[in-house]
């Protein structure tokens, strides 16, 4: 017998999305696609950001399941957490610099004093306890002050007792690190009273 080419209206449409063939949300859910965005459950330990709803959607959208979505946020973090790490080092390690600074008088005065440490802490310390010292502000003031109790006292009492010759002499004096930099009292003074006896006539 041949088939009837009628179509019967109470039949399924073959080409509907109900004739057969499961609709893409239902697809979605045998995939393991979770039913909304707020399905996922996304880890983000490292702490530096967390599961973003905008993009939840947009995964959710693309019919992301949850452990794919984990692996996209595992990713960017894996590519992105050194990166973040790398720039805070770095702005952290700008402002130690410029307290460094401001607490030596300037850049020209930091920079001297800073060649200073340099040369007498790799003379001094071993290369272990340098590299832990020179990377913090505490580290260096820990240094500098390690440095300078170090100075021989006979060497700072023989400057310091040494007459006030020249104007040369009290500008070489005025370069000594102790004088523009730990403001020692005995050779401000020296340095006042040899201008005084070299310029009477200005008191």
């Amino acid at each position: 017998m041949s088939e009837s080419l009628l179509i019967d209206p109470a039949a399924p449409d073959p080409a509907s999305p109900g004739a057969g063939a499961p609709d893409r949300a239902a697809l979605m859910r045998m995939l393991g696609v979770p039913d909304a965005p707020d399905g996922y459950c996304i880890q983000c330990d490292h702490g530096l950001f967390e599961s973003d709803p905008d993009l939840n959607r947009r995964l959710h959208t693309a019919g992301f399941t949850p452990e794919q979505a984990q692996l996209l946020y595992d990713l960017a973090a894996e590519r992105l957490v050194p990166m973040i790490r790398q720039i805070a080092f770095e702005f952290e390690a700008e402002r130690e610099v410029m307290r460094l600074v401001s607490h030596f008088g300037g850049e020209e005065a930091w920079r001297e004093v800073s060649r200073q440490l340099l040369a007498w802490a790799k003379k001094n310390l071993p290369a272990s306890a340098l590299d832990g010292l020179t990377t913090s502000y505490d580290g260096v003031i820990a240094l500098h002050r390690m440095m300078t109790a170090s100075e021989p006292a006979a060497l700072r009492a023989a400057a310091e007792a040494q007459p006030a010759g020249s104007e040369a002499d009290l500008h070489k004096m005025m370069r000594d690190p102790r004088y523009w930099r730990d403001r020692d009292p005995a050779l401000l003074a020296k340095v006042t009273e040899g201008f005084r006896r070299m310029y009477p006539d200005r008191e």
